[in-house]
């Protein structure tokens, strides 16, 4: 059993890159697509760091950071676009919560 959080995927506005976990190759190429879209647009609009991981338990967190001088990072707008992203991918963060707990914590459906 995993111990500590493991990171989906990740966006940067300020290297301008997204990462998607090798652990996670796994995945569909629509799903892989929809959360590299979905984070890539989520830090050019908001600014700074967006990180997807799972908990121990298996439940996907949503997480923004940002650099101490970055000016531009928009604090409240990041809480209420990860809100809005909660309500309108419900789906599928509920799906990947059960592949995750499928294939990574070994729990049945």
């Amino acid at each position: 059993m995993y111990q500590d959080d493991v990171v989906l995927c990740a966006s940067s506005k300020y290297t301008k890159k997204y990462y998607l976990n090798e652990d996670f190759e796994g995945l569909p190429q629509p799903v892989k697509d929809e959360l590299k879209i979905m984070c890539v647009l989520f830090t050019e609009e908001i600014g700074g760091t967006l990180t997807l991981s799972f908990d121990e338990e298996g439940r996907l967190s949503l997480a923004t950071d940002a650099e101490e001088n970055d000016l531009l990072f928009d604090e409240i707008g990041s809480v209420l676009k990860i809100k809005k992203l909660q309500k309108e991918k419900a789906e599928l963060f509920e799906s990947l919560e059960m592949y995750y707990r499928v294939f990574f914590l070994g729990e049945e459906e």
